[in-house]
């Protein structure tokens, strides 16, 4: 069976939310999707930045793996913040705004009465240091670890899902906790 390329322009529409409903429909019930959409899909978010680290993958709206220009990937945003090794979750140098009040949860929640009770939860707004642009939000207990929303085994992807391996290979495991653990050694 063969499949129907979709053409750059097309991806575009379709990444910026301006293809008509039918259109988009049409194009998820493709199958197979075509072997060259991912490729298009990066050479697109390449051009929307304004660095040259060559992205790998996208993690969200505002943040990516790439290529640094020292050679390790890292979670980088629009605004071109770093935050260190993919493996580690990039919130932990990012910037965040704690609210703990039902004053600071109305804020946000619209009838306050359906805001969730700050007894029990703390809501994080993780924040970029560049930009300052909110990148993702989370309701939790207090004193829970920040979740670590995504955590793509890249290699894996690339070899085995792509059919390109990277050249750099690297041993896929959370190190999360390397560093947290390095900072109570240091007592910071």
């Amino acid at each position: 069976m063969s499949s129907e390329r979709i053409d750059k322009e097309t991806l575009r529409l379709l990444m910026d939310g301006r293809l008509p409903d039918e259109e988009v429909k049409r194009l998820q019930r493709l199958h197979p999707k075509d072997d060259e959409r991912f490729w298009i899909y990066l050479e697109i978010l390449q051009e929307r930045v304004s660095w040259d680290e060559k992205i790998l993958m996208r993690i969200s709206d505002h943040l990516y793996i790439v290529r640094a220009g020292s050679g390790k990937r890292v979670v980088k945003c629009d605004c071109g913040q770093e935050f260190g090794d993919y493996r580690v979750n990039w919130k932990l140098y990012s910037l965040v705004k704690l609210r703990t009040t039902l004053e600071e949860f109305a804020e946000i929640y619209q009838p306050a009465e359906s805001a969730p009770d700050p007894n029990h939860v703390e809501m994080r707004e993780f924040l970029c240091p560049g930009c300052y642009r909110q990148l993702a939000v989370e309701v939790a207990l207090p004193g829970d670890p920040f979740l670590f929303e995504f955590l793509p085994d890249l290699d894996t992807f690339y070899r085995d899902w792509m059919g390109r391996p990277l050249d750099d290979e690297v041993e896929f495991r959370d190190m999360t906790t390397d560093v947290t653990r390095e900072w109570s050694r240091q007592g910071t």
